[in-house]
């Protein structure tokens, strides 16, 4: 499993005070270990979101399942 890191927002856009569309600031997100969950942490750096912690991983029996804590910067460091 790779997990991509952001220290800074796109500079072509200006980091807003709260998340967009009436997001929590803290967010856990799980799921298989596969591209989708990628894509769904990367969507959410792209957003402006930070990695929060390390990544955690467990198996079900069947499939990895990861978990990833990310916050929005300023309102939860």
């Amino acid at each position: 499993m790779t997990v991509a890191t952001s220290t800074a927002s796109p500079a072509s856009t200006p980091q807003a005070s709260t998340p967009p569309d009436g997001l929590p600031a803290y967010r856990l997100l799980t799921g298989p270990d596969d591209a989708s969950f990628c894509r769904r942490v990367s969507d959410a750096l792209a957003l402006g979101y930070r990695l929060y912690g390390s990544p955690a991983a467990t198996f079900n029996g069947q499939t990895v399942i990861v978990a990833q804590a990310i916050v929005w910067p300023g309102v939860v460091d």
